[in-house]
């Protein structure tokens, strides 16, 4: 079982540039349905990680690497996804209304059905990402 508490201390520790920190690697974890609402998990390792119907909601992730994550059905409102790498990430169905995924890398990724309203998506690299049946807000300024 994870100590998720004590990884998030330690990693709160790496982000302040202490020796005693570090980064928080949760590669592959089984972090479904987890509350992780408000959590400072920037620059943390989380390729792979199964994050399907966690609540991320104000969660800071810039750049947290996500890569291959399934964060299907998560609760991402509000979350600071800024630069984030999502690449092959499975997003369908999650709510990321008001998130920062400015400068986020999300090629190949699946947003099918997300409710994207009023997210900032600046300079993100959406190269093959699934869109359909995606809330779009107008007004976005993609990366073409």
């Amino acid at each position: 079982m994870i100590d998720f508490k004590k990884i998030l201390e330690k990693h709160a520790l790496f982000l302040a540039g202490k020796d005693v920190g570090e980064c928080a690697n949760l590669r592959c974890a089984d972090l479904s349905g987890a509350d992780l609402s408000g959590a400072n998990l920037r620059d943390a390792n989380l390729i792979g990680a199964d994050l399907r119907g966690a609540y991320l909601s104000g969660a800071d992730l810039r750049g947290a690497d996500l890569r291959g994550a399934d964060l299907s059905d998560a609760d991402l409102r509000g979350a600071d996804l800024s630069g984030a790498y999502l690449n092959n990430a499975d997003l369908s169905d999650a709510d990321l209304r008001g998130a920062d995924l400015s400068g986020a890398y999300l090629n190949n990724a699946d947003l099918s059905d997300a409710d994207l309203l009023g997210a900032d998506l600046s300079g993100a690299y959406l190269s093959d990402a699934d869109l359909s049946g995606a809330v779009i807000f107008e007004g976005w300024k993609l990366k073409k």
